[in-house]
Parts: structure tokens; sequence; C-alpha cells
């Protein structure tokens, strides 16, 4: 075999496991991002109608590294626990935001619980749970999110390829 025909051979290997990690982080990058109430936004909903953002969740597939997109004005959105979203406790919220357009990532899988932090709104309703489905289509709230299996992936490829490229 040729020189130039034993080089040929590890740059198409390492071609190949570049194209499959380009493939990866591209459907990574199939995420959803979803508007909180369609049109209708963030905002206290009709007495007649409390359960509005729980039916609206409910009808969506979210899936890890999905974003909600909250568009309200004169409120705000809170990330709680279960606990908290229970009771409308607005005091120890793991995130809070008021800017009028806040975008949420869905960061791994399991359930994520908004409220209002805007006085009464929540126990008007204004209130949402949202499940995100694991990789097998169940809750799993431990093991890694999509984005770190991808990278942990996509990282590994590039070692394989380097060392088939570098060290042969």
């Amino acid at each position: 075999m040729t020189s130039s025909q034993s080089m040929h051979i590890p740059r198409t290997r390492f071609l190949l496991l570049l194209l499959s990690t380009i493939f990866c982080f591209h459907q990574l990058s199939h995420c959803t991002e979803f508007e909180v109430g369609d049109r209708a936004g963030w905002a206290v909903p009709p007495p007649n109608d409390t359960h509005i953002y729980n039916q609206w969740a409910s009808h969506k597939r979210f899936k890890v590294a999905d974003t909600i997109r909250f568009k309200y004005k004169k409120d705000s959105v809170m990330k709680v626990n279960k606990k908290d979203y229970n009771e409308c406790n607005s005091t120890r919220p793991e995130f809070f935001s008021n800017t009028g357009n806040t975008i949420v990532t869905l960061d791994r899988s399991g359930f994520f619980y908004f409220i209002s932090g805007a006085t009464g709104h929540c126990d008007k309703g204004q209130r949402m749970i949202v499940w995100v489905m694991g990789q097998d289509g169940s809750a799993r709230t431990s093991g890694a999110s999509n984005t770190a299996v991808f990278l942990s992936y996509g990282l590994l490829v590039i070692i394989v390829a380097f060392h088939s490229v570098y060290l042969h």
C-alpha cells in the first residue's frame, strides 16, 4: 500500500466520525419553543377556567432542552417546588422573572412548577405544571440530560477521530 493510500484511510475514518458528530449536534438543535397560553399569554385566567395552563401544558410533549416562553404585562413568573406550587407560596422561588418576556429552558426530565408572583394571581389559577419526558418517554428526574449525553458523545467521537488520524 502506498503512503498516500494509507493516509486516505484515516482521513476517511476521521470524516465519517466528524459527520456523525455533526449529525448528533444537529439533532440536539431540534428543540422546540412553546409559548405559554399560546396567544392569550401568561395572565390571570377567567374565573370559570382556572385550569387553563395545566390543560395547555397537558396537550404538549415537552423534551429536555425545549424552551417555554412566558409573555405577560405587569406580572411575573416563578419556578417553584411542588409544595410551594400547591400552596401558591411565592416567598422561595427557584427562579424569578418580571421582564414581560421570559424564556425558561427545560434542562432536565421530570416536573417543573410555575406560578405567578403577583399577589393573588396563583390562587386565581395562574399556575402551571410542566412534565418533561425523558429519552424513553418517562419523567425520570435522575441521570444526564439529553444535552449532556450528546455533548459527551460528541467529545468521545472527537477523541476517537483524533486518535485514529494522528496516532496511527
